[in-house]
């Protein structure tokens, strides 16, 4: 059996290493929106994890019941932060297949 050729894994991953970083840049600037209360509040965030923005429905702000509305809230981001996780699981999938066809 032969040895593997040094030149050409180094080569292999260097490129693997190039398309990690890219793939990491795409999640970094991706937007990703999670929503709560069937859309009444709804929360974006970029893929590093920064909240870009946050819209309630006027229906759901009652001073009276501001309990709800922080559910709705915090329900939004979690929402919002599932899908990021899986969104970044599904760009960096390959990756985390371990060094596959780096010829060892």
């Amino acid at each position: 059996m032969s040895q593997p050729d040094f030149n050409e894994i180094m080569a292999q991953a260097q490129q693997m290493q190039e398309q990690l970083q890219r793939v990491q840049g795409e999640i970094a600037e991706s937007e990703i929106s999670g929503t709560a209360g069937n859309g009444l509040v709804t929360v974006t965030m970029k893929g590093t994890g920064e909240v870009t923005a946050v819209s309630i429905d006027k229906s759901v702000v009652d001073p009276d019941d501001v309990d709800t509305l922080q559910d709705l809230v915090l329900g939004a981001l979690q929402d919002a932060n599932s899908s990021l996780q899986s969104y970044a699981q599904e760009k960096m999938g390959p990756f985390s297949e371990g060094l596959g066809g780096l010829g060892v």
